[in-house]
């Protein structure tokens, strides 16, 4: 399993990179060896602000569909069309070609509530 260590983790298995005032997200590589074959992903929230902790998608297995939840508040700026044609980019890259959203950051003290990659590890 993968950690790495310039990113955060949440307690629902999703991930932020921040990149200047923007960060990535996506899930976790435990999150998508626990959802197991990924086949769709479905992100309505496109150019609105979304909450921390709120929902901003869905991810859909062979056998689940699950929440995909705000990692910090930001507004989100565009989603990873990649993922529309291979979806299993995610389980075969969580952490790089398979990024979910971009968001503008609105509050980047929101980052120290989540987890280093050590804290996520020791959680699981």
């Amino acid at each position: 399993m993968n950690f790495p260590n310039d990113i955060r983790y949440t307690s629902e298995h999703e991930w932020i990179r921040v990149e200047g005032d923007e960060a990535l997200v996506g899930i976790t590589d435990y999150a998508q060896s626990e959802l197991g074959e990924i086949v769709f992903i479905d992100v309505p929230t496109l150019g609105e602000n979304v909450a921390q902790g709120d929902v901003f998608g869905s991810i859909e297995a062979v056998k689940t569909v699950s929440d995909l939840n705000m990692p910090a508040s930001g507004k989100v700026l565009a989603i990873n069309e990649a993922l529309d044609a291979q979806p299993e980019l995610v389980n075969n890259d969580p952490y790089g070609e398979g990024w979910i959203i971009r968001i503008s950051l609105k509050d980047a003290s929101e980052l120290d509530k989540l987890m280093d990659a050590a804290a996520y590890q020791a959680s699981l």
